[in-house]
């Protein structure tokens, strides 16, 4: 693999985060007319925009952007037990097959070796 060239592993995990987050946000609007305001509510479009904040930058190469992809999911594994075994179990299958692609040799050449990172090196 070129130095610098983005997998297709990545692409497909920051698009899929960008789609998760957008698809969820617009979902979650619904909340606010449900409601009159909530934190809660307030903290779920936060997390959503967090998916699209990871998704945009790791097409950029931002280093942290994948880190914040696993955190992510990590909380999500979390988030999962709140509400039963079968959530918590999915969520950390996902945790592992995304820490497993964005952890890997590719991607770490292409993030460390990324126009991105160089600016923020």
């Amino acid at each position: 693999m070129a130095s610098g060239k983005r997998p297709i592993s990545v692409s497909i995990i920051a698009c899929v985060y960008i789609l998760a987050g957008a698809v969820g946000f617009v979902y979650h609007l619904n909340d606010f007319k449900a409601h009159s305001f909530s934190y809660g509510v307030l903290g779920i479009e936060f997390v959503r925009v967090l998916a699209i904040v990871a998704g945009v930058f790791m097409l950029r190469g931002a280093n942290w952007a994948r880190w914040l992809a696993i955190a992510w999911m990590a909380f999500h594994v979390g988030i999962g037990y709140l509400n039963g075994w079968v959530q918590m179990v999915t969520h950390a299958a996902f945790l592992v097959v995304i820490a497993f692609f964005l952890l890997r040799k590719p991607a770490n050449e292409y993030f460390t070796n990324s126009p991105t990172q160089a600016k923020e090196g």
